[in-house]
């Protein structure tokens, strides 16, 4: 299998389907590459060079005791870049794989990006502070990491619901999308699903974004039930210089995998990025 070496020593899985202009796509929590597959596919069979890597902690990648934070995931993400070489990039990140991709351009700035992409992304920050009041309470974070440490299994079928918006009168989430996500949820090391928590949910991106000097795709459903729009989307929106903001109504938090929104997204990132 097709492995890059991080700086620590650890494989960090990837594919790499088509050719062109490269494409590099940055999954969620708890997911693995597989997540992306349909863009992936749909970016390759349009004339773009489409990858997508598996997050440190989970699916192909090493599973390590250490490393799980942003400064490391973007780390990580630029150990790919590099081993392939790839310049011209279009950065696509999803929830923690914006905040990766935020972190990335605040690490290693645009050198090798063209275009950057946030997807229900978790930046500015998700935690709510005195300074940042529209995030969320502290206890969502700790009831989270308590799912992923007392029935992880269970916790992931729960968590499907409201991810995807199955939850949501009239909603054609099918069984087998839920399925995937526990599936994918699964491949993840426990030690790697608890602590990428803290990551996700405490780490202030808001200087990265101030870094962001490409144009970049704001993507965010105004009913998303993970990371709400309000403390997310409508905030760096505001942060980034050259932006398209775009809200989708009615949309979840897994849009990308629900085929009626994901149409909708795979249309608006080809536009985007063929501008």
């Amino acid at each position: 299998m097709p492995f890059a070496t991080a700086q620590d020593g650890t494989d960090i899985y990837y594919k790499d389907w088509g050719s062109g202009q490269p494409v590099v796509f940055s999954h969620g929590w708890p997911l693995n590459a597989d997540a992306w597959d349909a863009q992936l596919q749909f970016m390759a069979d349009n004339g773009f060079r489409a990858i997508a890597h598996d997050r440190r902690g989970g699916g192909r990648s090493g599973q390590t005791w250490d490393g799980n934070d942003l400064d490391t995931y973007a780390d990580d993400l630029a150990a790919v870049i590099e081993k392939l070489d790839l310049h011209d990039v279009i950065l696509v990140g999803h929830s923690t794989g914006g905040g990766e991709v935020t972190r990335y351009i605040g690490r290693h700035g645009t050198g090798r990006v063209a275009k950057a992409v946030l997807l229900g992304a978790i930046p500015p920050l998700m935690l709510k502070t005195e300074a940042n009041p529209e995030g969320l309470p502290i206890e969502v974070f700790d009831q989270i990491r308590a799912g992923v440490a007392n029935d992880r299994s269970q916790f992931y079928q729960d968590l499907s619901e409201s991810f995807y918006g199955a939850n949501r009168e009239g909603s054609t989430v099918t069984q087998g999308i839920r399925d995937q996500f526990w599936l994918w949820s699964m491949t993840v090391g426990i030690k790697g699903a608890y602590d990428c928590v803290k990551a996700f949910s405490e780490t202030d991106l808001t200087e990265d974004l101030k870094k962001f000097d490409v144009p970049t795709l704001i993507v965010h459903g105004d009913d998303d039930q993970i990371v709400p729009i309000v403390a997310a989307g409508a905030k760096s929106s505001k942060i980034v210089k050259d932006v398209t903001y775009k809200v989708y109504p009615g949309a979840p938090h897994g849009l990308a995998m629900v085929p009626v929104f994901a149409d909708v997204f795979n249309k608006d990132l080809l536009e985007f990025a063929r501008g």
